[in-house]
């Protein structure tokens, strides 16, 4: 028993510090991954202050400033980002063969996809603590320990968009069309949720539809999620969802899964 889980830590902690390794030699991705969000908090936000003060809901015990209400949303698009474009390696490894000289190990082809989504959760954990701390420099954070009590929410909400990247790249065989596919699941999962506006304005303005489409959407649970774990609190409708989304599109991933599409084959000379 020892000797099996030797063997699968062993190969889950491969996978992670690979993707690690290719992370640290690319650093535009760490500074795209503050700036990002950072011109929301700044910009977007600065400039809808007054527009869209947000009321006394919880998890908030008071009136709260627009820049207060943005920042769990934002650390939702730095992991949503950053699962994507996971999955985007997750293409390429394909294309290469990559993936077909992992499955050659003794661990299960399930627990591979598994270990991906880990690496990438613990990715999007590293830039949100970035991301956190410049925040704080310019002026913005949680109160008291909010920034370690949505670590566990942090990596839960990464396995779901996690599972979901994979689960998009099962669709896109080549690597040319996953930013299309991207930017088709990315928009709509955040402009449609409770990162920017809480759905209560939605439905007072009268946009029903879009405050129908933002209740079914996971990434809102998942933003929730993290916007009551910082203020120390649980919110078990958004745990529930958010780990129940997970698994259902995990399932989904690894069933579907197909090492050899879309792979570059060699052409055999006579």
């Amino acid at each position: 028993m020892q000797a099996v889980v030797s063997t699968y830590w062993i190969g889950l902690s491969a996978i992670a510090w690979r993707e690690i390794a290719k992370f640290m030699r690319q650093t535009e991705r760490l500074i795209s991954a503050i700036v990002r969000p950072l011109l929301w908090l700044l910009v977007f936000a600065a400039g809808l202050h007054d527009l869209l003060g947000v009321s006394i809901i919880p998890p908030y015990r008071t009136y709260v400033q627009y820049q207060e209400y943005v920042l769990p949303g934002l650390i939702g698009i730095v992991v949503l980002f950053q699962c994507m474009q996971s999955a985007l390696s997750m293409v390429y490894d394909r294309e290469a063969g990559v993936m077909r000289v992992m499955l050659v190990t003794p661990l299960p082809r399930n627990f591979l996809l598994f270990s991906k989504i880990c690496a990438a959760t613990a990715l999007s954990i590293l830039q949100v603590y970035a991301f956190l701390l410049v925040a704080r420099l310019v002026g913005f954070g949680f109160p008291g320990f909010g920034w370690l009590y949505i670590l566990p929410a942090v990596a839960l909400v990464g396995l779901l968009l996690g599972s979901i990247g994979l689960l998009v790249s099962v669709y896109t065989p080549k690597i040319e069309n996953f930013a299309g596919m991207m930017n088709f699941v990315v928009f709509p999962m955040f402009f449609l949720s409770a990162a920017l506006y809480p759905l209560w304005k939605l439905r007072e303005a009268g946009a029903t539809i879009i405050f129908w489409l933002a209740s079914a959407n996971p990434f809102t649970y998942a933003v929730e999620l993290i916007r009551f774990a910082a203020y120390g609190q649980l919110d078990w409708l958004s745990l529930a969802v958010v780990a129940a989304a997970a698994l259902v599109a995990f399932f989904f991933a690894a069933r579907g899964y197909n090492p050899q599409a879309g792979a570059i084959r060699t052409i055999r000379r006579t």
